[in-house]
């Protein structure tokens, strides 16, 4: 399904979120396959191989198989393999908070900002069509949030919201990738929306993220 969207223009905040890619309408886009963001740092006991920024290292952790890397020069990214793509109406019990995939509602969120919580069924199947997830935690001060809000400013898949319970300031997710931040002017959120917003690691790249459920805000 293509999405309709106006041509971007710049966001309320030159300079602290440049990194962030303008989007055209999709209808407009060359339908091709990004260049893989992943290299394997080669390292054995005779000799290292330097690799590229786009390098990928690597450290299993203990949550729920979860991996930490350094993907395209994006430090402390976490990994997730192994999602359910299942549509279901029954709750789901996400091992992740935010949830990073897996079974999902049939309706997707509609991108945009929200200033209440949103359904985690529903916005799974967003991260499904490509999007981003800024979840931010709720008692940030209001010029914080401002500064989440805008990675959505004129982009077609940034869902941007507050998420109960979270203790980093926010927590970037797309689909089975993650990084959690303990401040909204980290400069890896923007390379983190750069990169994975409509990126391949989306199981229905090109899919639309509106005309589903919700009204955002913005």
């Amino acid at each position: 399904i293509a999405a309709t969207q106006d041509a971007a223009a710049p966001g309320p905040f030159p300079g602290r979120i440049s990194a962030v890619k303008l989007r055209t309408p999709l209808t407009h886009r060359p339908m091709h396959v990004r260049a893989p963001l992943l290299a394997l740092l080669a390292v054995s006991t005779l000799s290292i191989t330097a690799c590229s920024s786009a390098a990928k290292s690597s450290t299993s952790t203990a949550e729920s198989g979860a991996t930490t890397d350094t993907v395209a020069g994006i430090e402390g990214v976490q990994t997730f393999a192994g999602l359910g793509q299942n549509h279901t109406t029954d709750p789901v019990d996400y091992p992740q908070s935010p949830p990073v995939g897996g079974d999902h509602d049939p309706v997707w969120q509609n991108c945009g900002v929200y200033d209440t919580p949103i359904d985690n069924g529903h916005a799974v199947h967003s991260l499904e069509h490509g999007a981003v997830w800024l979840a931010y935690r709720p008692d940030l001060p209001a010029d914080q949030v401002a500064i989440v809000a805008a990675f959505a400013t004129n982009q077609s898949h940034v869902l941007v919201s507050p998420s109960p319970g979270l203790t980093e300031a926010v927590v970037a997710t797309a689909w089975g990738v993650q990084l959690r931040l303990d401040s909204v002017t980290d400069p890896r959120l923007a390379a983190f929306v750069q990169t994975y917003q409509e990126g391949p690691q989306s199981p229905e790249l090109g899919a639309t993220c509106s005309g589903g459920f919700g009204n955002p805000t913005a």
